[in-house]
């Protein structure tokens, strides 16, 4: 199948099947490349709905914030049925969306994980100010841990939601360790990746520009 015919037709097994790990990674980075230059694919989406209705067989898993700047459909230019959609304030991991992604993978198919930050996050400066306000509280304590391993600035001063720098550092830094974290909690996934029938990778998407870059692959 060409590359614009797997852009514009909805998704079935026989062409999920014939997309590898790297193929699917390739797949979201040219959708991008149209969401940015404004060149979407003119996709029939009733058309969609309808073919998707007995049936679905997306090729990607994204994980990334509730932001509302940030739809995977859109920035990566994906149709219905093409990937699926994991949101959480944050994009951080524990065992429901664990269980989400190994369904996404191990028995629906898809062949690439992608956790998404963004700069700017809401989330990631309420972790890096502290923040406390009713179950956010509890929420935020999950990013902590890219608050506290990202180690400068050393001044206290800067290590808050005023310094921009930081805050994107640490986005930077959450990703990294939620990519780890689903290797170390979910063996069925650090298995699918060891056999490559999957990848696992980040990016980090700018809110200024559109433009996701993708992180180097990260060992497991």
């Amino acid at each position: 199948m060409q590359l614009s015919e797997f852009n514009t037709n909805t998704q079935t097994k026989e062409s999920q099947s014939q997309v590898s790990p790297e193929k699917a990674l390739e797949l979201l980075k040219e959708g991008n490349k149209r969401f940015v230059a404004s060149a979407p694919v003119n996709r029939n989406l009733s058309q969609q709905v309808q073919d998707t209705s007995t049936g679905q067989y997306p090729f990607a898993t994204v994980l990334h914030c509730i932001d509302s700047r940030v739809s995977s459909e859109l920035v990566f230019d994906q149709g219905i049925g093409d990937v699926f959609s994991i949101r959480i304030a944050g994009n951080f991991v524990n065992q429901d969306i664990l269980g989400s992604m190994e369904f996404a993978c191990k028995l629906a198919g898809t062949k690439v994980i992608v956790v998404l930050g963004h700069t700017a996050c809401g989330a990631v400066k309420g972790a890096c100010d502290d923040a406390k306000l009713g179950n956010l509280t509890a929420m935020l304590d999950k990013i902590k841990p890219a608050v506290n391993s990202v180690t400068e600035p050393t001044d206290a001063g800067l290590r808050n939601s005023k310094n921009i720098d930081f805050v994107n550092n640490v986005a930077a830094e959450n990703v990294r360790l939620t990519i780890a974290k689903i290797h170390a909690d979910s063996p069925v996934l650090a298995e699918m990746y060891k056999n490559g029938e999957i990848d696992i990778v980040g990016g980090m998407y700018d809110i200024h520009t559109g433009i996701v870059s993708f992180y180097e692959k990260q060992q497991a």
